[in-house]
């Protein structure tokens, strides 16, 4: 008996000498990485501050347009006193809801809200028969936007006492949010392949040696630069598209036409190349996964709560809103709700598409340049 017990005492001695040992071993491992350890640290830190204020923040400041209903000689009352209470009005202990501005005529106030400058506009009637309607167009693409618009302005009107019907017009329809967000998913989708499977396989293929023995051969280190892009572009947009053939199968939505369709394939193959050329760039200045899928986490975190994906850019913090002007997935994403729930072409989307390009031009003279350093 006294034999078996210092058996049993032997092995548990042992098994707890083997843990600590290699408890030890992992901790000091983990210890000799400041980065990994800062990151650590600092992530949660940025997703209370990013995500908490990216999401769920007080919409105001909403681009609103009235004009008066053609045609008409004189301002009227209402259309004065409307104007007045929408530029005025605002929840408890925030600033005015609406952005109000005057348009001279509907055709210029329907011209604006084409072209995004303003996000609705109220039509107010010439005369003040009971029968004459408020008529309010809304861009319905929008998540929370409409309804607080409707409700806004419906609450203005109420305030002025009038018995006017009051008429809303949603003009690309009901949209639901699973639609809204799915936009967004798509190029979540490019962005998540590209920086955790495409980073990763290129800092194991240096780990592994692969790299190097394409030096040995007659391959060019132009031909080694291209193709790596290249391979990353058609992964991401293999994945981009086929979140596209669920959306249109799952949340509903509507490619309208063949010029709208080629559009979208362009914007994805565009923010592809430039998502890839980025990951190139940033595998090449890590030697290690771990370290790189701290800074990709964090820079996941960056680009796709600032991109307005989950919840209106509206409702962030001007500090935040800064931002998204720098921020790829943010252009994309509109580029593509503009073409897919709008039904808006190249005229629009310019300034996507711009922006869109000069990303990717400076990401491919970044991913050429860090990995030439490497390959060399």
């Amino acid at each position: 008996m006294a034999r078996d017990k210092g058996d049993r005492d032997q092995e548990m001695h042992t098994l707890i000498r083997g843990a600590f040992a290699i408890f030890k071993r992992d901790f000091r491992k983990f210890l000799s990485n400041p980065f990994v350890i800062i990151m650590t640290l600092f992530m949660p830190i940025m997703y209370l501050i990013i995500f908490g204020n990216a999401m769920g923040g007080t919409i105001t400041g909403i681009p609103l347009g009235v004009v008066q209903e053609d045609p008409y000689v004189q301002q009227t009352p209402l259309y004065l006193a409307g104007t007045d209470i929408l530029e005025t009005f605002h929840q408890e202990d925030k600033p005015a809801l609406f952005q109000v501005t005057a348009f001279s005529d509907e055709t210029s106030a329907q011209h604006a809200l084409d072209q995004r400058q303003i996000k609705a506009y109220v039509v107010f009637p010439s005369n003040l028969s009971p029968g004459r309607e408020v008529r309010l167009y809304i861009d319905s693409s929008e998540y929370i936007v409409p309804t607080l618009i409707q409700s806004g302005v419906q609450s203005s009107l109420a305030t002025l006492g009038i018995a006017n019907p009051f008429q809303v017009y949603n003009i690309y329809g009901t949209i639901n949010y699973i639609q809204f967000f799915g936009v967004g998913v798509i190029v979540m989708a490019i962005f998540m392949t590209t920086m955790m499977g495409g980073g990763i396989a290129l800092i194991r293929d240096r780990e592994m040696g692969i790299v190097e023995g394409y030096l040995v051969t007659p391959v060019k280190r132009s031909s080694i630069i291209i193709g790596t892009i290249a391979s990353g572009t058609v992964r991401a947009f293999l994945a981009g598209f086929i979140i596209l053939v669920v959306d249109v199968l799952i949340a509903g939505v509507v490619i309208r036409t063949v010029e709208s369709f080629i559009l979208v394939v362009f914007v994805l193959l565009l923010i592809c190349i430039g998502i890839t050329s980025l990951v190139v760039a940033l595998s090449s200045r890590f030697s290690s996964q771990q370290e790189y899928a701290s800074s990709v986490a964090f820079l996941n975190l960056l680009f796709f709560m600032t991109s307005g994906a989950f919840y209106p850019v509206l409702g962030m913090p001007y500090w935040l809103v800064w931002l998204t002007v720098i921020n790829p997935e943010y252009y994309a994403i509109d580029a593509l709700r503009s073409i897919i729930l709008r039904g808006q072409g190249i005229g629009i989307i310019a300034i996507d598409l711009l922006a869109i390009t000069i990303f990717t031009v400076i990401a491919i003279i970044l991913g050429i340049t860090t990995y030439r350093r490497t390959i060399e």
